[in-house]
């Protein structure tokens, strides 16, 4: 399981679990799983998508960064 933070200058949008999340990279969209390996990465305009108990969710984004390490997914972006 993975602790994802979705941040935006105006609000938290997501601070919880999530089994997966996919982000639109700047070479493509790419997905995050349990145990992935560290990194930091801009992203583009497009569609974060996460999955967590609730069900799939999606939100619209300008663009931003997310940084992975040791399941703990943040992602500052601009909420579109």
């Amino acid at each position: 399981m993975l602790n994802l933070r979705i941040v935006s200058p105006e609000e938290i949008a997501y601070n919880g679990e999530a089994e997966s999340v996919k982000v639109p990279g700047l070479l493509g969209s790419f997905e995050i799983l349990t145990n992935h390996a560290p990194i930091i990465s801009a992203l583009q305009k497009g569609v974060v998508e996460y999955v967590n108990s609730d069900g799939r969710h999606q939100l619209n984004i300008n663009g931003g960064f997310v940084e992975v390490q040791k399941n703990h997914v943040s992602l500052c972006v601009e909420v579109i």
